[in-house]
């Protein structure tokens, strides 16, 4: 099969596209036909050698955890799912399994290749409403499983102002319409994109520059700043406020510089916040969609990584199996 591949660790314009074995489904797992995938931090963070001492990797190494496609064989022991099945999810490389799920990880073989293998006992994959197109579909899982986990975190009331900062990346264009009803905000981005964001939702758009936060914000969802730097974002929350953050290094309190903001860290690898299955029930109803920046074919699949790593991008980036 041809495939996006890894073949050392290095960047993303050392992947190259080629042609490997097909892998095969063992007990309990499936075969996917990919049909299209989407780039996420990981692609680049795990090939890049960052985390080589506590997750080593094999190579050649396929990059891809967002996907959806067509169930082609299905093995030993799983009675979920048959051979011509459209499903689409969310799947680590199996190197991260210590971070996957402790009760049902989701691990696969990669995405960004013609043919790949998963868990079939996980919350994480689901089969794919009729009315979610396939491109959809595949840029959606990563950001909708974030974004309703965001917004089960935050408890936003009615009327409360909210500030988005990293509204552009795809987390951030999905999460958007699902604050807009509820709240006033006022997101993050550059001129270029204001209208597209105001579209989305937004009430307010202004700068990256932390001087242009607003102050007294009920809540601040951080999607792009190192966790380590939150400072001048903890300033813009009222007190007693709420901070939300998914990124790296894990905040800790004391690195905000105050003591009276609630700091929430969101990371939901067991799905108690709720897997695929009702992110593709909130799609089927029209509450939940990824914004799709920019589409790429298979044969272009290590652009569409580099892309992700080096350029400004809106929304999801979506590789066209």
């Amino acid at each position: 099969m041809k495939a996006v591949v890894a073949n050392d660790y290095g960047s993303p314009e050392t992947y190259t596209v080629a042609e490997i074995p097909a892998p095969s489904p063992g007990p309990g797992q499936f075969q996917v036909r990919i049909r299209a995938a989407s780039i996420n931090p990981a692609d680049v963070k795990v090939p890049s050698g960052e985390f080589r001492d506590a997750f080593p990797l094999e190579f050649p190494h396929v990059p891809g955890n967002d996907f959806a496609g067509t169930v082609s064989e299905v093995g030993p022991g799983v009675s979920g799912y048959r051979v011509g099945d459209e499903v689409f999810g969310q799947a680590l490389p199996r190197a991260l399994r210590d971070m996957a799920g402790a009760a049902r990880p989701s691990l696969g073989t990669g995405a960004l290749a013609e043919y790949a293998v998963f868990e079939a006992d996980t919350p994480f994959i689901a089969h794919r409403p009729s009315g979610l197109d396939v491109e959809a579909a595949a840029a959606l899982p990563t950001v909708g499983l974030t974004a309703r986990a965001l917004v089960a975190s935050a408890g936003v009331r009615p009327g409360e102002t909210v500030l988005v900062v990293g509204a552009t990346v795809g987390v951030g264009t999905t999460l958007l319409p699902l604050l807009a009803p509820v709240a006033r905000v006022i997101a993050t981005t550059r001129p270029e994109d204001a209208e597209a964001i105001r579209r989305l939702g937004a009430a307010q758009v202004i700068g990256y520059d932390p001087a242009e936060y607003p102050r007294d914000v009920d809540a601040a969802f951080n999607l792009v700043r190192p966790g380590d730097r939150l400072t001048e974002l903890a300033t813009a929350v009222r007190v007693g406020g709420r901070l939300i953050s998914i990124t790296f290094p894990v905040t800790r309190p004391e690195w905000l510089g105050r003591d009276d903001v609630d700091l929430r860290f969101v990371l939901d690898m067991d799905g108690r916040l709720g897997g695929m299955a009702e992110v593709a029930d909130a799609a089927a109803r029209g509450e939940l969609s990824a914004h799709i920046g920019r589409r790429y074919t298979l044969d272009e699949g290590p652009r569409a990584v580099a892309d992700f790593a080096t350029r400004h991008t809106t929304g999801k980036l979506v590789v066209r199996i």
